[in-house]
């Protein structure tokens, strides 16, 4: 079975069908799937891939990805709120390990599109409810 028809880090029934064709160039029709894929980059450490759907504007000269141990468990998205044909937002919660430890990434991401293509900007982390 080729690494095209596994299902998709984010979530999707099969990644050929959900985040190859971003991870391939294709525009993200929003934001949601834009932040799916980068979930999913993450997962597969396409750090070029990443560097190029983060905004200029706030984009890192690297990431480092390889060096990275984080083992990534899980994508859910909570909630994802157009503000304008522009601009965006994203909740999510993403899981993941490393060394053993679990922990949960939950952040409320915004995003903007310009020249047609959408690009995460920054995001912030909602206090943890208990």
């Amino acid at each position: 079975m080729s690494a095209k028809s596994h299902p998709c880090p984010c979530g999707g029934a099969d990644y050929a069908s959900c985040c190859l064709p971003w991870h391939s160039g294709q525009p993200a029709p929003d934001a949601a799937q834009l932040m799916r894929s980068r979930y999913s980059a993450y997962v597969m450490k396409l750090e070029p891939y990443l560097l190029a759907t983060w905004h200029p504007s706030t984009r890192p000269a690297a990431l480092n990805l390889i060096d990275d141990q984080a083992r990534w468990l899980g994508l859910a998205v909570k909630r994802h709120s157009p503000q304008s044909d522009e601009s965006a937002e994203v909740e999510f919660v993403a899981r993941y390990k490393v060394g053993g430890r679990a922990y949960r990434l939950h952040e409320i991401s915004r995003f903007v599109r310009e020249a047609g293509r959408w690009y995460y900007v920054d995001g912030e982390f909602p206090a943890a409810g208990k």
